[in-house]
């Protein structure tokens, strides 16, 4: 905890006191600078980045593991703290053997999730190696790739991670790999996601790096040291963690979900420490299977919406699809039209993100209504939704 945190703490101590000091060390996708419990992950990351301590960039590496297993919270601390150190260009490595200085390549984190074409791909390279301003619009992605290729062709190269590779309507790591072959040795590649599919896996020359599920116990450390940063003192029970991380399996992500669905339900209550109901309310709210709500969060803002609305409709209203289209589009100020609210929801029932599930009731006739049911952390959604909008 740092020292703002602990001050916050002492300002916010008193009768009336919330629970909840800070949502981000809460939020399932939120990146921490010190990862809770992965140093000998990290050791394995930094021994293959390695060689660019000596001024050369390392080969292409596949990072995988399993949803929630922090591959994008490693690999986020690893690049930011390593493109602090290429703020200044050139920096000094002292051992016992020799001082010299080289100069480091450009390490580049891109999100495929909302960086999912090879327009936008190019477009977030350059704009993190070059200082000259990247026009979104007039260009073409031939002219793009011809600037990056400029751009890191005369330097000490790029180290590009690009993360949640092969997901849908995200980069397939075949795409990536096609697209950098012809700037060779100028941008090395680490591609997280969480398996190397077909071919690719056979094809794959590269490294793989392996990120296993978390611990139980190194889970509820991690809970517990979210916890503490997030919450008022005593707030959160050793108990408490242990159960979420029991029911969790190692999934740090669902594990996170369910303890700031717990606290938001114990902070609107107005009581002054999370109950065991509230962990189970938690808990509740995370399916299983759960989606990422990082691919909730990379929707654009009017599917969003869809979905923010549809948390409050209440069972009725979600009866079958049409039902639930005609509660959203009644609703006074969503400025969207029934049609377009019904192909919203079959979007994202299509990507998993809601569900259709079939009805027991018939109307004598045709296949059954299905209900929309959502596949996402309902809870911490609507908070950070609503805390975005700034929504009562």
């Amino acid at each position: 905890m740092d020292l703002d945190q602990r001050i916050r703490r002492r300002r916010r101590r008193g009768v009336d006191r919330p629970i909840v000091l800070d949502y981000e060390p809460l939020n399932p996708v939120a990146h921490v600078q010190e990862p809770v419990g992965r140093g000998p992950i990290l050791e394995r990351l930094l021994d293959h980045l390695d060689p660019v301590f000596d001024g050369t960039v390392p080969p292409d590496v596949y990072i995988w593991g399993p949803p929630g297993s922090g591959k994008s919270a490693i690999v986020t601390a690893l690049f930011d703290r390593l493109r602090s150190m290429t703020v200044q260009p050139h920096a000094v490595i002292h051992t016992s053997t020799r001082a010299q200085t080289v100069e480091l390549p450009t390490f580049v984190y891109v999100d495929a999730r909302t960086a999912n074409s090879e327009f936008q791909l190019y477009h977030r390279v350059l704009q993190a190696v070059s200082s000259d301003d990247v026009p979104q619009q007039g260009v073409s992605t031939a002219e793009l790739r011809s600037r990056l290729h400029d751009a890191v062709g005369g330097g000490s190269g790029v180290v590009l991670a690009v993360d949640h590779v092969d997901e849908p309507d995200s980069l397939t790591a075949q795409s990536l790999i096609d697209w950098f072959e012809p700037f060779g040795r100028s941008v090395s590649l680490a591609l997280i996601g969480r398996t190397l599919q077909g071919d690719v896996r056979e094809e794959w020359s590269g490294e793989e790096i392996e990120i296993p599920g978390y611990g139980q116990q190194v889970l509820i450390d991690v809970l517990m040291t979210r916890g503490s940063d997030a919450l008022a003192r005593d707030a959160l029970q050793h108990s408490q963690a242990r159960q979420i991380a029991s029911w969790a399996g190692g999934n740090a992500h669902d594990a996170l979900a369910a303890l700031f669905g717990a606290a938001d339900r114990a902070d609107a209550a107005g009581v002054e420490r999370i109950r065991d109901r509230d962990v189970e309310a938690g808990i509740e709210a995370v399916p299983s299977p759960c989606v990422s709500l990082g691919v909730v969060l990379s929707l654009r803002e009017n599917r969003q919406r869809v979905l923010r609305e549809l948390l409050d409709l209440d069972s009725e209203e979600r009866d079958s699809v049409t039902v639930t289209t005609e509660a959203i589009a009644a609703i006074d100020d969503i400025d969207l039209s029934p049609g377009t609210v019904k192909r919203f929801l079959y979007e994202l029932a299509e990507r998993g993100i809601v569900e259709r599930v079939s009805t027991s009731r018939t109307d004598g006739h045709g296949r059954p209504p299905s209900r929309v049911e959502p596949r996402f952390p309902t809870l911490v959604f609507r908070r950070l939704y609503d805390l975005q909008s700034h929504r009562a």
